[in-house]
């Protein structure tokens, strides 16, 4: 076993999101709560968990599930009191483990104090602490935002204020306007804030959309991609912006540097590797890792008319083995760090993305897989509450009154208006949109956590704030908990094997039969460890030649696996044979075998037969 020790802690750690209306709750409301989590602690504990990552429980109006903040000092009384939040901070503490917050830097709540004064006049001190221009008028004198971008939620991204007659920017919800982050003020402002929460005990921050807060000199307008749309793409106006690095290296030297910390930046609308290193790399002294969006946008397109990420695009492995191989080996010796992960609040469920969820069978199979993907990466593993229990999304039967997010409901609304205005009283189709909505909202990740078959699913003795799925009498925590053969029971063992083995948060990474769309196969070394990885993707058997692998196949010992019993070997005259989603790890002196997964000792070239 290889110590873990010159590691940093947040290396080595296993963060796990928790998105709390949603996780437990604990008086009845239908609204998960503070006190919810707290009860479910030692469930976390047991998993394996290092790191809670709370999304935004701050007091918000809940426009955007509380990624609207109207007062970030003081939690939401649908989640409970700040003195709960110490009580859950205590707990998670005393068992070992640490907590993180989401941070949301980019806008406030427009019921935010600083908005109200900041729109109350024009003279108000605070006025220059938003974004605010004077309208532009057409050729027929008819009043126009001051360009042409487009909000991220559809629309423009400028709401008219008539008291004012001005113009604020929000690059999100209307009820969410951007704060100007060219103002001084306002970023010390901000650093008061963040030392409020981590004085107070908080272990880290997740940084919500942190590369948008420097937009374009001047806000000019966007380039036209769509010429019959009024409001455009603008990413490239406010992503990765010119003073972007001068805040964030002012936000660590003033506010992260001086705590031991976990930080990790969301860092959207950004898929070149060098933009993402200059946040990362340790020498730039901003943050420790990014989320970056090629896994959550593989199945999105990402040019032409149909940019949304509500819109269906079929991928192929060969696009998911991109992805992971680029930032898997990306500056390595230069201190890149990833944040691996394959779920989050603002993704569908990984299994019906990547996986077989039409039987329980391949449901089953399948997310174990995936498990055995992540866990394998190098970099601080992130997983979403439910994911360690195979959760799936919601059914297709569901119509669009059960689609709660705002960008789920916009998206619905404007093609809405846009097919009756172009159907001249002819009856409209919609079901395509709900076809790729079964594939790609955020709201399968929010529907309420599974934790048994009691009615709600255990989630609520009240009425839940959000439809709770069907199969909760079968697909539920207790259960899996009980049972050794679970997915939840498969994570926990895997999370273990990962602790033990640095190999697996550290070592090299290689890739193999990158051309082969039915496997993907890679190598991790670390000092004396070597690890070959196998993941067979699809419900046909695959069978791996392995008769040029001088290895001691009879000594291998099969640790971990979703079909075979723990100590047997599935190979047959040098060739290992796969089922549909197989899984198993195999250990012996630092060697593995792994998912649909080998993972060895000594590698050479493997030969796929198909």
């Amino acid at each position: 076993m290889t110590s873990s020790t010159d590691l940093p802690w947040w290396k080595t750690a296993v963060v796990y999101q928790i998105y709390p209306i949603s996780f437990f709750d604990s008086n009845g409301d239908g609204v998960g709560d503070l006190n919810g989590i707290t009860s479910k602690l030692d469930y976390l504990k047991d998993l394996g968990i290092d790191v809670l990552w709370l999304c935004p429980i701050y007091r918000s109006p809940l426009a955007d599930m509380g990624y609207d903040i109207s007062d970030y000092l003081d939690i939401d009384p649908r989640y409970g009191t700040l003195e709960d939040w110490d009580n859950l901070l205590k707990g998670t503490h005393e068992r070992g483990m640490k907590l993180m917050m989401d941070f949301v830097a980019n806008h406030s709540s427009d019921e935010h104090e600083w908005f109200k004064e900041s729109r109350s006049d024009k003279s108000n001190p605070k006025r220059d602490w938003y974004i605010w221009r004077p309208p532009r008028y057409d050729s027929s004198g008819k009043r126009q935002p001051p360009n042409n971008w487009k909000s991220i939620f559809q629309g423009s991204a400028w709401e008219y204020d008539e008291k004012t007659e001005e113009y604020y920017l929000h690059l999100y919800l209307a009820k969410q306007p951007d704060l100007n982050w060219d103002n001084a003020e306002v970023r010390d402002a901000v650093w008061k804030l963040m030392k409020f929460w981590l004085d107070r005990g908080c272990d880290g921050f997740r940084l919500d959309a942190i590369n948008v807060l420097s937009k374009v000199e001047g806000l000019s307008d966007a380039p036209v991609a769509v010429p019959d749309e009024p409001y455009q793409n603008a990413s490239m106006c406010f992503a990765n912006g010119p003073r972007i690095h001068e805040y964030l290296k002012e936000m660590n030297e003033n506010v992260l540097s001086k705590y031991d910390l976990i930080t990790v930046g969301e860092t959207p609308f950004t898929y070149d590797k060098e933009e993402i290193a200059a946040y990362v790399l340790p020498q730039n002294k901003e943050f420790q890792m990014a989320f970056q969006f090629g896994l959550s946008d593989i199945d999105s397109p990402l040019e032409g008319e149909d940019v949304a990420p509500l819109i269906y695009k079929p991928w192929k492995l060969s696009d998911l083995k991109d992805v992971i191989c680029q930032w898997q080996t990306f500056k390595r010796d230069e201190g890149f760090w990833n944040a691996v992960f394959t779920e989050n609040h603002d993704i569908a469920r990984s299994v019906s993305r990547f996986g077989d969820d039409s039987t329980d069978e391949w449901r089953t199979r399948s997310a174990k897989r995936l498990a055995l993907l992540q866990v394998t990466q190098s970099g601080t593993q992130f997983i979403f509450q439910g994911q360690e229990l195979g959760l799936k999304n919601f059914p297709r039967t569901w119509g669009i009154e059960e689609y709660k997010d705002a960008a789920s409901q916009n998206f619905w609304n404007k093609t809405l208006a846009k097919r009756t205005d172009t159907s001249v009283g002819a009856k409209f189709e919609m079901s395509d949109v709900l076809d790729n909505f079964v594939k790609k909202a955020r709201d399968h990740a929010r529907v309420p956590m599974q934790w048994n078959a009691s009615s709600n699913a255990g989630f609520t003795t009240g009425t839940p704030w959000m439809r709770v799925s069907e199969d909760y009498n079968t697909w539920n925590a207790e259960n899996q908990v009980k049972d050794e053969n679970s997915v939840r029971a498969f994570w926990k063992r895997l999370l273990e094997i990962r602790k033990e083995n640095d190999v697996l948060v550290a070592g090299d990474f290689e890739e193999l039969v990158h051309d082969h769309e039915r496997v993907f196969a890679y190598v991790r070394r670390l000092r004396h460890q070597v690890a070959l990885v196998v993941l067979a993707f699809g419900n046909e058997d695959v069978t791996i030649q392995l008769d040029s692998l001088s290895l001691p196949w009879s000594s291998l010992k099969l640790e971990a696996g979703n079909y075979h019993n723990k100590g047997e070997v599935p190979i047959s005259d040098g060739k290992l044979e796969l089922k549909g989603f197989e899984g198993g790890i195999k250990q012996q002196q630092g060697i593995f075998v792994g998912d649909r997964p080998l993972i060895r000792l000594n590698c050479v070239p493997i030969e796929v037969l198909y």
